[in-house]
């Protein structure tokens, strides 16, 4: 089995022994991801949309360092504080997603996350 290590400095380090991404057989497995900026290693916001939003660019940054992007994704495995949030996690999708089939999704509520964070996703994306 072929395994490559991803890493790059445009998505935040990994807060615990494991990496950013793996790329294996033509896929891409990306740890999960929280809404940290990359640049200062903070949580932005408090706000849940805003959570989202920057999960996404972190996931969006490990899949283009692995040479691929958030529209090859097949699966994404969202975990939320608060299923209440959901409404906002489709319309952040929607726009995410606007122009291309969306990846499948699963989506579970946890009673906590890293840093106290309100959503963490992780992925699998083709090159």
């Amino acid at each position: 089995m072929n395994r490559k290590i991803i890493y790059t400095k445009n998505a935040p380090g990994a807060i615990g022994y494991y990496s950013q991404a793996i790329v294996s057989n033509g896929l891409v497995y990306t740890a999960g991801q929280i809404p940290l900026n990359p640049n200062t290693g903070r949580i932005i916001s408090n706000d849940f949309f805003e959570q989202a939003e920057q999960t996404l660019d972190n996931i969006e940054s490990v899949l283009k360092a692995a040479g691929t992007d958030l529209s090859k994704s097949i699966k994404l495995t969202v975990f939320m504080t608060n299923l209440s949030n959901y409404s906002e996690l489709n319309t952040v999708f929607m726009e995410r997603f606007k122009g291309v089939d969306p990846p499948a999704r699963s989506v579970v509520e946890v009673s906590a996350l890293p840093k106290y964070v309100l959503i963490e996703i992780d992925c699998i994306a083709t090159l």
